[in-house]
């Protein structure tokens, strides 16, 4: 096991050192000067120099990029060339509200669709079975944003039990800044919760046509012990992942949900420093999201390995 883990750590680490290499030039080959889009268009030339020095674009490419990753091994993101505060106390600030929505709209999503899932399955072909599908069907289609703007319109203006958006802060108290998660945790949650269903489902169903299951059977256990025991978790393996992409979805794509509700949170972030050209912002939000999506990944290839034994010799 410890050989499996330490494979997959050097893994993280080239494709963390791949990733950086292509947001930075990516980001940096995007046309327009951050310096001469701050001064505007009449920007004297010594004054437009002296801005790029302050900010530090006289570099090469190739010096700029080795400052930049050497100040996040450091935690230096570097300061904003909009705001001008240093970019990791604003990733801090934005992260406390963006993670806890990831985890709380996870945490519904999964609540939701395991017993889901496994209802349909042990009732394929019933009422139940059809229904559920029927209902996880239109989760998938309906898009997040229309349903967040749907409850906006019912909890928060017509039966005012959550307000339309904003976030109270977490020194108003828990209960206040998770009601002002709750909307937009479930408007994330629900489609979340229609795919994860339908997973759950389909590997429950083709665990439960496997031959050790018809082996259980034939010495006496029950369908529900069957199902318990043995075929939950040997279905849990494209379950896992599928959890692990959605929590890498909903930390770095929950940008138009957290426009639609005026959350302060690193989706906002992104959108404000790309229309501002912040690019020291950009490079490091999404190089962020990028080692959260990275390390959720790696998080389920041990799982994988924890659940399953048979796929430590295999990678």
């Amino acid at each position: 096991m410890l050989r499996y883990v330490l494979k997959r750590l050097v893994s993280l680490v080239i494709s963390l050192a791949v990733a950086s290499l292509v947001i930075f030039v990516a980001i940096e080959v995007v046309p327009g000067d951050p310096a001469a889009y701050m001064l505007g268009m009449n920007a004297q030339p010594d004054t437009l120099a002296a801005l790029r020095e302050q900010l530090g674009l006289n570099g090469t490419l190739a010096e700029r990029y080795l400052s930049w990753v050497g100040g996040m091994l450091t935690g230096d993101f570097g300061t904003s060339y909009t705001y001008r505060t240093p970019v990791a106390e604003m990733i801090g600030e934005r992260l406390w509200i963006s993670l806890p929505l990831a985890l709380y709209a996870l945490t519904l999503s999964t609540l939701i669709a395991f017993p889901a899932g496994v209802w349909a399955a042990s009732r394929r072909g019933s009422a139940v079975d059809m229904g559920v599908m029927g209902v996880t069907q239109l989760g998938v289609a309906i898009p997040n944003f229309w349903f967040a703007m749907l409850m906006v319109l019912v909890f928060a203006i017509n039966l005012r039990w959550f307000s339309a958006g904003g976030f109270a802060g977490w020194e108003q108290g828990v209960w206040a800044a998770m009601k002002s998660l709750t909307l937009p945790a479930i408007a994330l949650a629900l489609p979340q919760a229609s795919i994860l269903t339908r997973v759950m489902r389909s590997s429950l169903l083709d665990t439960l046509s496997e031959d050790f299951i018809r082996t259980a059977r034939a010495k006496g256990l029950t369908r529900r012990q069957v199902l318990w025991r043995h075929a939950l978790r040997n279905a849990m393996i494209p379950v896992l992942t599928i959890i692990g992409m959605q929590f890498s979805f909903l930390m770095a794509g929950a940008i138009i949900i957290e426009n639609v509700f005026f959350l302060p949170g690193l989706g906002r972030l992104v959108f404000q420093a790309i229309s501002a050209r912040d690019l020291i912002v950009v490079e490091s939000v999404v190089m962020l999201l990028v080692f959260a999506v990275i390390v959720v990944n790696f998080a389920v290839d041990v799982a994988y390995a924890a659940v399953d034994p048979r796929l430590r010799g295999r990678r």
